[in-house]
């Protein structure tokens, strides 16, 4: 079956399609992507602008075109933190299901921890024992533990990388006190759930899924996306934390130089690397090995499931 997937997140809209069959890897066919951001289209902080919606109309009208020219068969979506937080969201998606015909699921912070969980636990096997999964996205921050395919603890706490560098960093590069009133605050509300997710057991393998974990994995050596994705990349604690202090003094020009860092995601990696800082150190964790499955993967791998058990 070729399946269309519209994943609309904090930062990015995203049209994946793929080929997908029960019992085979889903393998992508073909990408449509734009840096919408939709969470900057905020016209009083909590409602979605009638320009985001426009231009989440128009992006979601030329995928359906797309769609349709590349075969797609069917169509699945999903919404992350901006739409959920939005107080107009369902209004926003009532009207857009009114005008295209594509119903979008508002997933919940939990239901993303635990479909990338599913994800990373089909990518490795269960091989991998206790799988702990790290993702930054644009608006939360999203941590899963378990033996299983569905996680024993999955949490979700408001700590993504565009929403900390919009509440915290005024400058370019921002000023010091900024960057550590941003650092407590990471910690203390990271800190404050550690007990929940180890309760159940150490990570037997510690995984980072995301477009942060990603950059910051390529600037400290990983192998670039062109080599493919059955390439292991991995990050280190002491990589992070010694690519955070340097990224402190760097402005978004000279972090949008850096290898496999876009000009559109610089300004939100320095807030990503803090959090990635916090997070592995605070878990003690002492290497990620990057995932190149996710949220989207794990929506399709749970769609599949479903539709063989029906």
């Amino acid at each position: 079956m070729r399946l269309g997937v519209l994943d609309i997140g904090s930062n990015t809209v995203h049209l994946l399609v793929v080929d997908a069959h029960r019992g085979a890897q889903p393998l992508p066919a073909y990408s449509h992507k734009v840096e919408l951001r939709l969470a900057e289209h905020f016209s009083d902080g909590e409602t979605l602008s009638g320009e985001g919606e426009r231009e989440l109309r128009r992006f979601v009208e030329d995928s359906l075109r797309i769609a349709e020219d590349k075969g797609v068969e069917d169509i699945m979506a999903f919404a992350t933190s901006a739409v959920r937080e939005a107080v107009n969201g369902e209004e926003v998606l009532g009207r857009l299901r009114a005008g295209t015909g594509v119903d979008v699921q508002v997933l919940s912070g939990q239901d993303e921890a635990r479909l990338t969980f599913l994800a990373v636990r089909r990518w490795f096997g269960w091989s991998s024992g206790r799988l702990l999964v790290l993702d930054i996205g644009g608006g939360s921050l999203e941590i899963a533990s378990g033996m299983e395919e569905a996680p024993d603890v999955a949490v979700s706490l408001p700590l993504g990388a565009g929403r900390l560098t919009r509440k915290w960093f005024s400058g370019d590069p921002p000023p010091a006190e900024e960057v550590r009133g941003m650092r407590r605050q990471v910690r203390a509300e990271i800190g404050r759930i550690v007990g929940d997710v180890v309760k159940y057991g150490r990570a037997d393998h510690a995984v980072a899924t995301s477009k942060t974990f990603k950059q910051l994995a390529r600037i400290a050596g990983a192998a670039p996306s062109s080599e493919g994705a059955y390439v292991k990349r991995v990050l280190s604690r002491d990589d992070v934390s010694q690519w955070t202090e340097r990224l402190t003094t760097m402005d978004n020009a000279q972090r949008a130089g850096l290898p496999g860092v876009s000009a559109g995601r610089a300004p939100q990696l320095l807030a990503g690397a803090v959090v990635a800082d916090a997070t592995m150190d605070l878990f003690d964790v002492r290497e990620v090995e990057i995932c190149p499955w996710a949220l989207r993967e794990g929506v399709i791998l749970r769609r599949l499931d479903m539709m063989s058990g029906a």
